[in-house]
């Protein structure tokens, strides 16, 4: 649940799609859920068309800046700040530092997902929620944006690169997983359970694949 008071003009961001993109707010009206205050708004994302959603369930957060275009064809290579990145992979809430390139920020992990900062249940949520995530079609292609804040990654890798750089990106992502598991197996085996009824197929494939309990 948002935990911001949003207006027009205002750019935000889905934090559970970050490969929708930045997103402007075109609409906000009041409303009420289950007798709170909320909001209705329409935001049109840079990646995703116009959303109409109540900040009752989409967390949303503050973008940092409206997304990235693609670069004119006599432009340097090397990445301007996207607005969606961090040093340690997709974090869509912190700036990148100066010196990150697209390919590093492929292969890093969401802050989401490793902020120790985060409960452990919060943490695994969000690794869980990667296997959404494949190699093929448009998922490939959301897996890119959502990793590097551009709205056309095509723009500057090929497909195949962006294949090899997903494979070691699901490498990072199942050994993550592996130590989580095996901590919320220490601490919350229930919890653990919940999480794993609710995770994407991919995800609990995963669980019984690399068998963290042993």
């Amino acid at each position: 649940m948002s935990d911001s008071s949003w207006n027009r003009g205002d750019n935000v961001m889905h934090s559970a799609k970050p490969e929708w993109g930045a997103g402007e707010v075109l609409v906000a009206e009041p409303a009420i859920h289950e007798g709170k205050p909320c909001q209705r708004l329409t935001i049109r994302f840079s990646r995703a068309g116009t959303k109409i959603l109540s900040t009752a369930f989409a967390d949303l957060r503050r973008a940092i800046g409206p997304a990235p275009s693609a670069p004119a064809p006599d432009q340097e290579t090397k990445p301007s700040t996207p607005a969606f990145a961090s040093s340690n992979g997709s974090n869509p809430f912190a700036a990148p530092a100066p010196d990150d390139d697209y390919g590093a920020l492929l292969a890093g992990l969401p802050d989401r997902a490793t902020d120790p900062f985060q409960t452990l249940r919060s943490r695994l949520a969000a690794t869980l929620d990667l296997y959404r995530f494949n190699d093929s079609g448009g998922s490939l292609l959301d897996w890119a944006a959502a990793q590097t804040g551009l709205k056309d990654p095509l723009s500057r890798f090929s497909r195949h690169e962006l294949e090899q750089s997903f494979a070691k990106f699901r490498v990072e992502v199942d050994n993550h997983l592996r130590k989580l598991v095996r901590d919320m197996a220490k601490q919350d085996a229930q919890g653990l359970r919940e999480l794993t009824a609710a995770a994407p197929p991919a995800a609990t494939q995963a669980i019984r694949r690399l068998d963290p309990l042993r």
